[in-house]
């Protein structure tokens, strides 16, 4: 079997590389990023292609299955820049697996893409119309539509879509500190015990991740049958970071010492349900 890995390289990407790289009926893997990483792994080629501008039809042919991991999330504030990306770079990922005949896409989806929610936990039959204020979750949920005409107008082409919750791993733990905390977040106060107090408002709650147990999510879904939408999430729901004694913010809200899992700016994203 041959799998071409959109989005090869970042968090959630190296670790489906590495989980497909592991599967005795993966043959070859095509791993494309916008920078060639140099990295070395089984199975694996790696090629620097731009979804929203490179020719993706060329690198597609002869593959069984498509995985589109590719997303842009910073600079959150040249929404037009992560929109060239994440919306038109996946039309464009969708439109040339259908011209070269790739037989499966697997896509990326996330929580992020479901509708505001009653404060419960919800299944795939959720609204994916997102929050549509963070840029975000209004990409999510345009590509969530997109793939909805690409499944109607190709039904010979099997598609999976996975919503996972908040993915983490070490190795990825700078970048996920610059996109949760922003860039002007000094390092050293993101290590344990060095960080006095942390924002976490009342009755918020998450469920997290961590990337080789996503990836797994995926090679199932490669090597499977799978079709549709799946939430990826783990048990327990997290509602707090640590049992010390917190101390009440604005607006209600709590922040609670010990070591920073998540951050007021993070939650921009969030939506409501869970």
């Amino acid at each position: 079997m041959r799998v071409v890995v959109v989005g090869a390289t970042g968090n959630v990407g190296t670790a489906v590389v590495r989980a497909l790289a592991a599967d005795e009926s993966v043959s070859e893997i095509l791993g494309i990023a916008r920078r060639d990483p140099q990295l070395s792994v089984p199975k694996t080629t790696f090629v620097a292609a731009d979804v929203a501008a490179d020719d993706l039809v060329a690198h597609f042919r002869g593959a069984d299955v498509v995985v589109h991991l590719a997303w842009l999330f910073q600079p959150t504030y040249k929404p037009l820049v992560t929109w060239r990306v994440n919306a038109i770079g996946s039309e464009r990922v969708f439109a040339a697996a259908a011209a070269a005949g790739v037989g499966a896409v697997i896509y990326s989806s996330s929580v992020g893409a479901y509708s505001p929610g009653p404060g419960q936990l919800v299944d795939e039959s959720w609204p994916t119309h997102s929050n549509p204020t963070p840029a975000y979750g209004r990409e999510k949920a345009y590509v969530e539509r997109l793939l909805d005409i690409f499944e109607a107008a190709h039904p010979e082409v099997r598609v999976a879509r996975l919503r996972p919750a908040f993915i983490f791993q070490r190795s990825a733990a700078t970048e996920q500190r610059r996109l949760f905390a922003g860039p002007l977040l000094p390092s050293g106060l993101v290590r344990p015990g060095r960080l006095p107090i942390v924002p976490w408002p009342a009755g918020l709650a998450i469920q997290s991740l961590h990337a080789d147990d996503v990836a797994q999510a995926f090679r199932l879904a490669v090597v499977g049958n799978a079709r549709g939408a799946y939430n990826v999430a783990a048990e327990p729901v997290l509602e707090h970071l640590c049992d010390r004694r917190g101390v009440r913010g604005p607006g209600g809200s709590r922040a609670r010492g010990g070591h920073p899992g998540g951050s007021v700016r993070s939650l921009a994203g969030a939506p409501g349900a869970r």
